[in-house]
């Protein structure tokens, strides 16, 4: 039994709640404060999630938040706050993703924002309906509402966020760098056609899924819709065009995996390869630092081990750049196992990786670490005290 036979559930038809940009004005005309958005975005949650055992912790997770810099760090000039970065989560997460980056940035004296995307937070069918352009005009209300009071404006995104990212930073001149976190620059072509199942999915509902799965995290879809994989194509598309117009000449920090199975890798080195200022870099986590061949220079370009044998970690994972290994819900000792590769194909593999985490490696899911055993899709970086050391030397140097 495929997981495209399964029953579809209310989960995936769309809320009717959370497919558009939830900061439009208030009633008067005016632009809705950032405090107010996060208010509306909590209220919307709490909609979608009334009955959920758990509810504020949801609620909590899955909502837009802000942070404000501790005392002691130099005001701005112009603004309340010499810096500030807007935070972006990735296709089917949620802010919950960027907590501990949010943290970091908050103790390096950033103002934060982190948005809550259109379709996420809420239940899997509201991907269904959903626009990139939506998620497009959310990031540009956060850069706006954050540059209110900051005089340096910095986006950091995640994935999807990242190329959200990015295609901002094109449009708006007060952008002065990024952070970009297992950027999806590039995805592969299938997705493109995702949304020919309009032809037939009036007859076959579950033809509008990638996959059907049981969605047991709170922070993030397990259930994938087509539109979704649809969408990012289309934003990628449009960010190489806007890339092979003019390259970006602002400073630039890219994190991630050599053995990423969500996005293509080789388009972040060549992203890096070709950034014009100089003080760009990426952190590349591979499983053979020693062998990496490259032309990129090397002060563009740190290799990280990501092989962790006393962990039973194989490698790092598109999804376990931004996460600390004491986040309670994905670290080490956290209550979340990413194991839906196994369902409902191999459900003995699937309860043994949920159940036993003891006899369980932790990798990308690449061939060679899903024949070493049973195997969960790695969901923590356990070198993110280097990359926050990594970063803190970055903001360092940035002019």
């Amino acid at each position: 039994m495929s997981s495209m036979s399964l029953q579809l559930a209310a989960r995936h038809q769309p809320s009717g709640l959370n497919s558009l940009f939830n900061g439009n004005p208030l009633a008067n005309g005016s632009r809705l404060s950032f405090a107010d958005y996060v208010v509306r975005n909590r209220d919307m949650l709490r909609r979608a999630h009334a009955g959920s055992a758990d509810l504020e912790k949801i609620v909590d997770g899955n909502a837009p938040f802000e942070m404000k810099p501790p005392a002691g760090f130099p005001p701005g000039q112009q603004k309340t706050y010499r810096r500030g970065v807007l935070l972006t989560h990735g296709l089917s997460d949620s802010p919950y993703a960027m907590r501990h980056l949010a943290e970091f940035f908050r103790e390096n004296g950033f103002r934060v924002m982190a948005i809550l995307l259109p379709g996420h937070g809420t239940q899997p069918g509201d991907l269904l309906d959903v626009r990139w352009q939506e998620w497009a005009k959310t990031v540009a209300y956060g850069a706006y509402q954050l540059a209110l009071e900051v005089d340096e404006l910095y986006l950091a995104g995640y994935s999807t966020g990242a190329a959200l990212s990015i295609y901002h930073s094109q449009r708006d001149k007060q952008v002065r760098g990024l952070f970009l976190f297992s950027p999806a620059i590039e995805i592969t072509r299938w997705a493109a056609l995702a949304n020919g199942h309009k032809l037939y999915s009036w007859l076959i509902p579950s033809a509008k899924w990638v996959d059907i799965l049981p969605d047991r995290d709170i922070y993030k879809y397990e259930s994938f819709a087509k539109n979704a994989a649809a969408q990012l194509y289309a934003l990628t598309r449009i960010v190489h065009r806007q890339l092979r117009r003019r390259a970006l000449d602002i400073p630039v920090y890219i994190a991630a995996s050599a053995d990423d199975t969500t996005v293509k890798t080789s388009a972040a080195l060549e992203f890096i390869a070709h950034a014009r200022h100089p003080g760009s870099k990426l952190v590349l986590y591979t499983t053979e630092p020693e062998k990496f061949r490259s032309d990129i220079p090397a002060e563009k370009l740190e290799l990280v081990n990501s092989v962790f044998p006393e962990q039973k970690i194989l490698s790092s994972a598109h999804t376990a750049i931004v996460m600390s290994p004491e986040d309670r819900h994905y670290g080490v000792h956290g209550d979340y196992a990413n194991c839906v590769h196994y369902y409902p194909g191999d459900m003995e593999k699937y309860k043994a990786c949920l159940h036993h985490p003891e006899h369980a490696w932790q990798g990308e899911l690449i061939e060679k670490n899903l024949q070493r055993g049973v195997l969960r899709r790695l969901m923590y970086n356990p070198d993110f005290a280097g990359l926050k050391m990594s970063m803190r030397q970055f903001i360092e140097s940035l002019p």
